[in-house]
């Protein structure tokens, strides 16, 4: 089952940095969803993927 994994980010840079690494890590960029707006980016993949996201999260400043 997937599960959206949310981070907040600063700036859209931040979070294109971010799309890049997960498609880097052969994350569809499908599953990646960025609202500008919200100064949000989600992914959405089964829980047992989440560890990978949240460690380019971390490396990218995101807050989860």
């Amino acid at each position: 089952m997937s599960k959206a994994i949310s981070g907040k980010f600063q700036n859209i840079d931040q979070a294109r940095n971010v799309r890049e690494d997960l498609m880097g890590s052969e994350i569809p960029q499908e599953l990646i969803y960025i609202d500008e707006e919200e100064q949000m980016i989600r992914v959405m993949l089964p829980e047992e993927q989440s560890r990978e996201v949240k460690e380019i999260y971390d490396r990218h400043g995101i807050t989860y």
